[in-house]
């Protein structure tokens, strides 16, 4: 064999690649596909023999950028595996379900609300951009540029800048603590020289905040407080252009015909919308890089204590609207803290957000908006919002679903202020809500969309657009279909208006008294008895309904304390008050038995003002009737409550019993007599308390005590003493004297051993025609009024 000759060596000759364990995978944010994939690479030699093999873990992402409501998954799945070959044929069903999922997946609100700015995102305005490209080997040569004239000290920065896009360099150039001193000092001694120089300066430092370890590096260099002081110097520059043009413009309208002036305002125009352009670029990044910091709330309060928040809501006059999106952020993040947003308030920031809405910025939008939910929880500033137009521009919103949820929880908060409930009814506010909770047929409302309607339920006028058409009709079926208790608490609100919108319901009492029974939910069967209590209808007849679905028994059970809950308790005593309006219903229940019954809850609750109230009414429309008011009169200490309750501290208490013991007075002469004595001796019981005092001050002090050596109480009820009443020439009367038998019968009587109930309720509403018998008297007073409050609650989230 020749030396020549060769000989095989084993070297490499051939790479083989294979794709292996394909699996597929939704993004967490986006609207793409993920392909995870293994790569093995298998080096052969001479021979085809594996000589050298690795492995290494791919993935691919699809973004599917065309994927929105209406697409067909189907088809895109299939277009997807033809042209990704990694994705084999066989996967085309799992494709289709990934799409299928993506198409129904809704964003959450964090990703839509923030796409956090990163260094990479900001671009030089024309005319600043370098061709060359930096490298970091060549840092001190940038470095020394910083010393030479501007422009080249403008043009190191930007080469700076381009290695602080990178964060790769950030680390390096952190150690060059030369090179970031040498730009700190710049910015400190000529920022306002050249407006390139600070904001190219300061986008190096931006840099460094958009990473919280770096966050004492710019500390140290107290950027954050130079960016505070070149905001203001540039909100007081930007007044003093708009003031110099607004000069040249009013003398252009003074000499109209003279040119040169035109010419002149022309030119100065076009420079301040220059000059405008570059402070906005400035207060961009300067605020940027100030929200950076201020995720320590300790730099946040130094933020506010140089007045941040009137510097921004100064801005929120500009047109640019990437500058406005970065000043609404920031904004937004320090309207969580009282005292920022009250400052907020005082600037009238909400007037300057109401004109941002709406606008075709969908992230600037949706910050507003969410800016505006945050302000939304103040009373004073939900009146502001009111006053600057923004019911109607967020019912205008409500059709876009990237923006109804928010829209909805601030359009909720306005309305739970009776004031401005009205102003909804002149929008398309109600009849969209209306459309949004037909389309969810048989799904579960959002509680941010029925609580809101809930509340403008509460309101007259809202309540006749809600009920136009089959309004109603659709809310009872869907109520009664699916049991929906806020459904059905919206209905109850919609009947405590009179008029057209009360008669509705006469279609509807059978479907509610049908509700009432054991088997239903106490929370729906709770508001059925409140929309029930609530018709006070004249042309509804009562007696027929309680028979038909016999809900007298159930309303007899229901009255014993603790046989339920409390709030069912007292619907069920509101609508024995409403049926007890008519004659023939009354006289049913007192045979029944309900009476007694309505006496032992009244003793059970008489703490509680509310139950002790709406118990005082059912006996007040009682009497009102022979056959009822017999039996209250004669059968029961009914009375006795009323005169014990006559002086409560609860208005409302004494109003209701007061009317209803003029009545009782006026039919029952004996009873008459002790009500008058009882409202003598409260209204004089100053003095007989002068003539105990005086008493007592004539005496010694052996006659402390009683005859029977009893110890004579001072704090007692002086009403408790007949002997103080008499003199030595009696007491007179108006027509002469009363006798102290009579005193001491009242004395000895059962009015003297019923205890005092203390009451705070003061709510009374809803009015209803009195009874065609109610008895006329020159004595008693007849209202017109129901004096039960009217227990309609409303959704608040």
């Amino acid at each position: 064999m020749s030396d020549m000759e060769s000989q095989p060596t084993g070297e490499p000759r051939f790479l083989k690649r294979r794709v292996k364990g394909c699996s597929l995978d939704v993004h967490p944010t986006e609207k793409a596909l993920i392909v995870q994939y293994e790569v093995e690479a298998t080096i052969l030699g001479d021979m085809g023999e594996p000589m050298v093999g690795e492995r290494k873990e791919c993935q691919k992402i699809i973004r599917l950028k065309s994927l929105n409501a209406d697409t067909d998954t189907s088809s895109l799945a299939q277009k997807v595996v033809e042209e990704c070959h990694l994705i084999h044929q066989s996967k085309l069903p799992e494709v289709e379900q990934l799409l299928f999922y993506l198409q129904n997946r809704k964003q959450t609100n964090d990703y839509q609300e923030k796409k956090s700015i990163s260094p990479r995102d900001f671009r030089l305005y024309a005319g600043v951009e370098l061709d060359e490209e930096a490298s970091i080997s060549s840092i001190d040569e940038y470095v020394e540029l910083l010393y030479e004239d501007l422009q080249e000290k403008i043009r190191g920065a930007m080469l700076i800048f381009q290695l602080a896009r990178n964060k790769d360099n950030l680390e390096e150039l952190m150690q060059h603590e030369i090179a970031l001193g040498a730009l700190a000092r710049l910015l400190r001694e000529d920022w306002k020289q050249s407006v390139d120089l600070a904001t190219t300066i300061v986008y190096v430092f931006f840099c460094f905040s958009s990473f919280s370890q770096f966050h004492s590096l710019v500390t140290h260099f107290k950027i954050g407080a130079l960016c505070m002081n070149i905001i203001e110097h540039e909100l007081k520059r930007f007044e003093l252009w708009q003031d110099e043009l607004q000069k040249k413009k009013k003398a252009c309208e003074e000499f109209p015909e003279n040119q040169n002036l035109k010419k002149e305002h022309e030119k100065s125009f076009r420079k301040f919308q220059s000059l405008l352009t570059k402070q906005e670029q400035l207060l961009k990044v300067t605020l940027c890089l100030l929200l950076n910091l201020a995720e320590d709330t300790r730099t946040e309060l130094k933020m506010r204590n140089k007045n941040i928040v009137h510097m921004l809501v100064k801005l929120l006059e500009r047109e640019d609207q990437e500058l406005l999106l970065v000043v609404v952020s920031f904004l937004k993040k320090l309207s969580i803290f009282l005292e920022n947003k009250n400052d907020m308030a005082e600037a009238a920031a909400v007037e300057k957000l109401a004109q941002l809405l709406p606008c075709e910025h969908q992230e600037l939008l949706r910050t507003t908006s969410r800016l505006l939910l945050n302000l939304s929880f103040d009373t004073s500033l939900r009146s502001q919002m009111v006053q600057a137009g923004l019911i109607p521009k967020l019912s205008s919103l409500l059709a876009d679903e990237a923006q109804r949820q928010l829209s909805l929880c601030i359009l909720y908060h306005i309305s739970m202020d009776d004031r401005f409930k009205s102003m909804f009814a002149p929008t398309d506010c109600i009849p969209q809500l209306m459309k949004m909770m037909f389309d969810c047929r048989e799904e579960q409302l959002d509680v941010e969309l029925i609580s809101l309607c809930i509340n403008l339920a509460a309101n007259k006028s809202n309540a006749q657009i809600i009920c136009e058409g089959n309004g109603l009709k659709m809310l009872m079926k869907r109520a009664l279909k699916l049991k929906d208790v806020l459904v059905m608490k919206m209905i109850r609100n919609l009947s405590q208006h009179g008029g057209a919108t009360k008669n509705l319901f006469l279609d509807h009492v059978g479907d509610l008294a049908a509700q009432i029974s054991e088997e239903e939910a106490e929370e729906f069967v709770i508001e059925c008895l409140g929309t029930l209590a609530n018709l006070t209808i004249p042309d509804l007849d009562w007696e027929l309904v309680l028979k038909e679905y016999n809900l007298v028994p159930y309303l007899k059970d229901r009255l014993k304390p603790g046989s339920a809950e409390d709030d069912l308790i007292l619907e069920v005593v509101i609508l024995i008050g409403t049926v007890s309006m008519d004659d023939s219903c009354a006289a049913m229940l007192a045979k029944s038995g309900i009476i007694p019954a309505l006496i032992d809850l009244l003793n059970a609750q008489q703490e509680d003002d509310e139950f002790v109230c709406q118990i005082l009414y059912v006996f007040y429309q009682m009497v009102f009737h022979k056959a009822t008011r017999d039996v209250i009169i004669k059968d029961t200490q009914a009375p006795v409550y009323f005169i014990d309750l006559m002086h409560d501290s609860n208005a409302a208490i004494r109003q209701v019993c007061d009317n209803t013991l003029d009545i009782i007075a006026e039919y029952d002469e004996e009873w008459g007599k002790m009500i008058q004595t009882a409202k003598f001796c409260f209204y004089n019981s100053q003095w007989l308390e002068m003539v105990e005092n005086r008493q007592l001050d004539e005496a010694a002090e052996p006659f402390l005590y009683g005859d029977d050596g009893e110890y004579f109480n001072r704090n007692g009820d002086v009403l408790e003493r007949p002997d103080l009443f008499y003199t030595a020439d009696g007491i007179l009367s108006a027509d002469g004297s009363i006798s102290p038998d009579f005193y001491a019968d009242f004395q000895n009587s059962d009015l003297g051993e019923t205890g005092h109930l203390n009451s705070t309720l003061e709510q009374f509403a809803s009015s209803a025609p009195a009874p065609a018998d109610r008895p006329v008297s020159a004595q008693s007073f007849q209202p017109d009024e129901r004096f039960f409050y009217n227990y309609t609650t409303t959704a608040s989230r």
